[in-house]
């Protein structure tokens, strides 16, 4: 039996965000591959591509995308906010030079130990940034 794929439509509705044709063109740039990229890489690519947009709504719709689950909201440094495109739990490289965010498996990391929360918490999960530099 064939399985068709999940349509950016349906994919939207699935996680309770209304598919308008500015929130579709957003997630199609943002989810047609894994990738980070910041709101202004975004909003920079859609007006190349001839959409006429504004910030506050690009900034809005990834919010709102962010709180629904569609993408992850990463706050890597305080300089800006990453988007990025995988949703399933996983670890980050980052070189330092450009920003730029690359994926790494959990698999590929081993922590021996975590400290023990405080009293009537739990973890939520773990965010780890491994930053890089040229040689």
């Amino acid at each position: 039996m064939h399985v068709r794929p999940v349509t950016l439509v349906e994919r939207l509705k699935k996680n309770g965000v209304l598919p308008t044709a500015q929130r579709l063109r957003i997630a199609a740039l943002l989810l047609a591959s894994p990738q980070h990229l910041t709101a202004e890489q975004i909003l920079c690519r859609l007006r190349e591509g001839g959409m006429r947009i504004s910030k506050a709504t690009v900034y809005n719709t990834l919010n709102l995308f962010a709180a629904k689950g569609v993408i992850r909201q990463l706050a890597v440094d305080g300089d800006r906010a990453w988007f990025d495109s995988n949703t399933e739990p996983h670890y980050h490289f980052q070189d330092i030079e450009t920003g730029a965010l690359t994926d790494l498996a959990p698999q590929e990391v081993r922590f021996d130990r975590l400290p023990s929360p405080p009293p009537g918490m739990e973890y939520a999960g773990v965010e780890l940034f491994i930053r890089l530099r040229r040689v």
